[in-house]
């Protein structure tokens, strides 16, 4: 049987989606106060007891959601506000398409997966599910249901 651990954060962060067209509430740049959650998951736990160190994976993921998401915005990479925001100094992280909550979601599972080596964990933790909401009614996963 498995056993999983979860860290929450949350973000604000702009995005746009202009592929969805004009007609498309999305192709206007605008703000969410998102949140995620990322659950690893093990079929045993290590030495030390643990699937993996909260505090290690809970610091590396917040800074860097800090560093790269927060007080930003998420752009694809042929949007042409990425070279005008990031011209002016913003923050901005291009996505290789566009920054649907179901990429974000895929983007942050990647990133956990880098994370979790960094962390003391059990041999086969692993990321078994990222969940990314960016409103109230509107949420994405990536991996296990």
């Amino acid at each position: 049987m498995s056993q999983g651990v979860a860290v929450r954060h949350n973000f604000e962060t702009a995005h746009r989606l202009p592929h969805l067209g004009q007609s498309s509430k999305c192709f206007n740049l605008h703000g969410h106060s998102w949140t995620y959650e990322v659950t690893v998951a093990s079929d045993t736990v290590g030495e030390d007891g643990l699937v993996v160190e909260f505090g290690a994976l809970k610091k590396l993921l917040r800074t860097w959601t800090d560093v790269h998401w927060d007080h930003g915005a998420m752009l694809g990479a042929a949007d042409p506000l990425l070279s005008v925001l990031s011209a002016e100094g913003c923050k901005v992280y291009a996505f290789p398409r566009w920054p649907t909550v179901e990429a974000v979601a895929e983007e942050l599972a990647r990133i956990s997966t880098a994370v979790l080596e960094q962390c003391p964990h059990a041999p086969d933790a692993r990321i078994l599910r990222v969940i990314v909401q960016e409103t109230a009614v509107n949420s994405a996963m990536w991996g296990e249901w």
